[in-house]
């Protein structure tokens, strides 16, 4: 049988489990009986604008080379934040990119990404339909923001939930030896959605009760209050710790940032320094001791701190984008759907990418205390599950060994 070629992409930000997900794909053509090559377009859709191509297949051809992929953090075949235009308005980059899949005898493209990416797969998606086209579409998800919509949750949070908690607790442990009056802010990232966030409070254990407050962008942040949190927190305990998303906003709307911020090309603000806007509210108002801690990118790619969970669920994930382009499916994202939460059981659909695209899925209300600084037992007993498990990372004079990526340094 003459067997058609797939096409798979990476886009958006980096996480540990991203390369896991694209492992899934490889490996799930690797055993296809409909697909014969796979190709890898180097920094995502721009990959295939550019003819930028990877042959996936031979780099790939055996286990043991799959296995180091879904341990190596970020993305192997580099990343874009290109928006396509609506085809409406102009379909040259369309009529380029399906005459390359024409080209390679593509038959599949699968897009690994977040919520911009998905936004990638419903245009060509739209565009496929228009033109009767019968290649397969799939959006494989990831997102440390944990925010797409139609999924329990994201590859890459899980990993990026187990940093955060991690790296609470370090802090505990280095914020309490001193027996002074201290606050310290941390700065998670989630501009819309306060998932990873949320996911400090996993640090909390049997002598930790810190972080003391959650202050989380689905509830307006209010400095009047804050200031009060802090100062009565004090009043019971030396060492004040705050975990903050960045996308806290004030009941305008306004961000709460140190600093003006741009936008990207989605339009999204690039938001900074909503930690240190804290810190300066506290230093202004109580006068301790303060300092302010942004996680930032350490919490997109801490392979050394994976998810078991989260690397076999998106391992599996990408091998459930193959399933579904093999039996007809396009125009879809692949789903988790959380079956029990104790024991943690899970099952993989899909759901039509129009469902998904330029949607987010925040917190439940209920789920975050009435007080709006800090969350409520159901919101613990969904994120613990996703955090469980370690990964056997190799190591190489002391560092952990990953894939060589030299081929995304151009210059």
């Amino acid at each position: 049988m003459n067997r058609s070629n797939c096409i798979v992409a990476q886009s958006g930000g980096p996480t540990v489990a991203i390369n896991s997900s694209l492992a899934g794909v490889i490996s799930g053509i690797a055993n296809s009986t409909e697909y014969n090559i796979c190709y890898g377009a180097v920094n995502g859709i721009l990959g295939i604008l550019n003819e930028d191509y990877l042959n996936l297949s031979e780099i790939f051809s055996d286990e043991e080379s799959i296995e180091k992929l879904k341990t190596t953090p970020a993305m192997y075949l580099g990343s874009c934040r290109h928006k396509l235009p609506d085809y409406k308005d102009d379909d040259s980059p369309y009529v380029f990119i399906f005459h390359q899949f024409e080209k390679l005898n593509i038959k599949a493209f699968f897009y690994i990404g977040g919520n911009d990416s998905m936004d990638t797969v419903l245009k060509l998606s739209d565009y496929a339909s228009k033109i009767k086209s019968d290649i397969r579409i799939i959006g494989i998800p990831k997102t440390i923001d944990n925010d797409l919509c139609m999924t329990d949750h994201t590859p890459g949070f899980g990993s990026a939930a187990k940093y955060v908690a991690s790296s609470l607790l370090e802090i505990a442990h280095d914020t309490f030896i001193y027996a002074v009056k201290s606050v310290t802010i941390v700065e998670i990232m989630g501009r819309d959605a306060g998932w990873l966030t949320a996911a400090a409070a996993l640090a909390r254990n049997d002598y930790n009760t810190a972080p003391h407050f959650i202050y989380l962008p689905e509830v307006d942040f209010d400095p009047v209050k804050f200031i009060s949190d802090i100062k009565e927190a004090l009043s019971k305990t030396n060492n004040v710790i705050v975990a903050v998303s960045e996308g806290i906003h004030d009941a305008s709307g306004a961000y709460v940032t140190s600093s003006e911020a741009s936008n990207d090309q989605f339009g999204h603000q690039q938001l900074s320094g909503a930690g240190k806007a804290l810190e300066f509210l506290v230093k202004e108002h109580i006068g301790v001791k303060v300092r302010s801690v942004e996680i930032n990118v350490l919490q997109r790619c801490a392979a050394h701190l994976a998810s078991l969970t989260d690397i076999t669920e998106s391992f599996e994930q990408g091998n459930k984008g193959v399933e579904l382009a093999s039996s007809g499916i396009t125009g879809s994202m692949v789903c988790i759907k959380r079956t029990s939460n104790a024991p943690y059981t899970i099952e993989y659909s899909y759901s039509p990418i129009s469902e998904i695209a330029n949607e987010a899925k925040s917190i439940p209300r209920e789920w975050i205390n009435d007080d709006g600084n800090d969350i409520n037992p159901e919101l613990i007993e969904y994120l613990r599950p996703l955090i469980q498990g370690e990964v056997n990372v190799s190591y190489k004079n002391g560092i952990p060994d990953y894939m060589d990526v030299s081929h995304l340094r151009k210059c």
